[in-house]
């Protein structure tokens, strides 16, 4: 068996179940410090549904611009992984170019 890492969320909520709180661990990540987030967003292939699943949350401390900026560097960068694991340089291109588009329009972006 080949080596293994872990990575470990750590959500605190307050008493209405809204997360507070988001910290991480990443084995090999600067000496495996805990890190702190205001937001979290993990997609994962459902192989068996053939479709994704998704873990979103956020902290009430996380301000609008920040989570407007947060999706769209969010899709930036999934453009750069799809092309990564496709080929795909040109939808890839349109896919950065629509995530930097609604970024100038929102304001995050100029």
């Amino acid at each position: 068996m080949g080596k293994k890492s872990e990575i470990k969320f750590e959500v605190s909520l307050d008493e209405n179940q809204v997360p507070e709180k988001i910290e991480w661990i990443a084995e090999g990540s600067e000496k495996d410090k805990l890190n702190s987030s205001k937001a979290i967003m993990l997609a994962l292939w459902d192989q068996m549904e053939n479709n994704t699943l998704r873990i979103d949350l956020w902290t009430k401390d996380m301000m609008v611009d920040e989570m407007k900026k947060f999706t769209c560097q969010n899709i930036i960068t999934l453009a750069d992984a799809f092309e990564r694991s496709t080929g795909e340089q040109k939808i890839a291109e349109e896919m950065r170019e629509f995530g930097k588009g609604i970024a100038i329009k929102m304001g995050v972006l100029k």
